[in-house]
C-alpha cells in the first residue's frame, strides 16, 4: 500500500479516535454542571463543545509528546512506522469504544499511549522509555493527586467563604450563587480539556504527515488543529451520556459548591500538566477533583464501588490497549 493511502487511513482513524475521545470525556466538562442544574444538558454541551474547540489552539506540547515521544520515528522504515500508527490507533479505538459503551470513564490519552506502545514493541521499534517515564507515567501518578488536592483546597476555600460571608444566607441561595459560578468554571474546564486531549489526535496526524514526507518538521498544521477540535467537539456533543452519569451522579452526591470546586480545581490541574507537555488523563483529574470536593465533608457521600470500577479501568488501560495494539500490528502484518 502506498504511503499516501497509509497516511489517509491514519488521518481517518485519528479522527474516529478523536470523536470517541470527546464522547468519553464529555463528562469531564459538563457532568457536575448538569448534576447541579447550573446549566441544562443542551446548554452545557454547547458550551463544552465550543471551549473544547478553543482549547485545541492553545498549545501543541502534548501533541509533540504523543507524536514524537512514544515510538522513535527513525527506528523503523517509514511504511512500517505508519503501520504502527494505524494499529496503535486501532488498539486505542477498540478499548475506548468498549468503555464508553458501558459507561466507564477512562483515560483516553493513555489508551492511545498504550496502543502505540504495544504496536511499536511488536514492530521492533525503539521506545522512548525516558519520555514515557517523565511525561506519561509521571502524569498517571501526578494527575489524580493534583486533581484531588486542587478540588480539596478549593472546596476548603469555598467552605471558608460560605462560613464567613454567607453564614446567615439560606442554603438554597448559597447553592444558587455557586450554580452561577459554574457558568465560569464549566467553560474553563472544557478549555483546559481541549488543550490536553485534542493534542492526542493532532500528534498522531502530524507525525504521520512527517513520516510520509508531506511536511518537513513537526509543526501541527492549522487544518489539523481545526479538524481535531471540531471532531472532538462533535463527539462531546453527540455521545457519552452513560459516562456522564457515572461522574455526575453515581460517583458522589454533587451540590453546586462541590461542582464549582471540582471544575475549578480540575481545570487548573489540567492546565498545568498540558503546559508541561504531559498527556494526562483528564478523567483521572476530574474524578479525583470531584472526590476531593467531598472527601473531608463526608466520606459516606462517595460511592466507593464506582471509584473501584474507575481505578480498575485506569490500571488496566495501558496494558490492555497495548495488547490490542500489538495484536492488531501482527494481524495487519500477516494480512499484508
Amino acid at each position: 500500500m502506498s504511503v499516501f493511502w497509509l497516511v489517509t487511513i491514519i488521518i481517518l482513524l485519528a479522527l474516529v479516535f478523536d470523536f470517541l475521545n470527546g464522547a468519553n470525556d464529555r463528562a469531564n466538562a459538563i457532568a457536575t454542571t448538569t448534576a447541579t442544574k447550573a446549566m441544562t444538558p443542551l446548554n452545557a454541551l454547547v458550551v463544552a463543545s465550543v471551549f473544547n474547540l478553543a482549547g485545541a489552539f492553545a498549545s501543541t506540547r502534548v501533541a509533540e509528546t504523543i507524536g514524537k515521544g512514544i515510538v522513535d520515528t527513525n527506528s523503523l522504515a517509514p511504511d512500517i512506522f505508519l503501520i504502527v500508527l494505524i494499529t496503535g490507533l486501532i488498539g486505542a479505538i477498540i478499548w475506548v469504544f468498549f468503555c464508553t459503551s458501558i459507561g466507564i470513564p477512562i483515560s483516553v490519552s493513555h489508551s492511545l499511549v498504550g496502543g502505540l506502545l504495544g504496536a511499536g514493541i511488536a514492530a521492533g521499534g525503539l521506545i522512548h522509555w525516558d519520555i514515557l517515564t517523565n511525561k506519561v507515567f509521571l502524569a498517571i501518578v501526578l494527575g489524580p493527586f493534583m486533581g484531588l488536592i486542587a478540588g480539596l483546597l478549593i472546596f476548603s476555600l469555598v467552605s471558608w467563604l460560605i462560613y464567613l460571608v454567607f453564614k446567615h444566607t439560606p442554603t438554597p441561595k448559597v447553592e444558587a450563587i455557586f450554580r452561577r459560578g459554574q457558568i465560569i468554571t464549566t467553560p474553563f474546564m472544557a478549555f483546559s480539556h481541549g488543550m490536553n486531549d485534542t493534542q492526542n489526535a493532532m500528534g498522531v496526524i502530524t507525525v504521520a504527515l512527517l513520516a510520509g514526507g508531506f511536511i518537513q518538521d513537526f509543526t501541527v498544521p492549522l487544518w489539523v488543529m481545526i479538524s481535531c477540535g471540531v471532531v472532538m467537539a462533535l463527539g462531546t456533543f453527540l455521545l457519552g451520556w452513560r459516562v456522564m452519569e457515572t461522574l455526575g451522579w453515581k460517583l458522589t452526591k454533587v451540590e453546586a459548591k462541590h461542582g464549582f470546586s471540582a471544575e475549578a480545581g480540575a481545570g487548573l490541574a489540567i492546565l498545568g500538566v498540558s503546559l508541561a507537555g504531559m498527556p494526562a488523563s483528564t478523567t483521572h483529574i476530574v474524578a479525583s477533583s470531584v472526590i476531593g470536593g467531598s472527601f473531608f465533608q463526608n466520606l459516606r457521600r462517595i460511592r466507593w464501588s464506582e471509584v473501584e470500577k474507575m481505578v480498575t479501568a485506569w490500571i488496566i488501560t495501558i496494558p490492555l490497549s497495548a495488547l490490542i495494539g500489538g495484536a492488531s500490528y501482527w494481524v495487519v502484518q500477516v494480512g499484508l
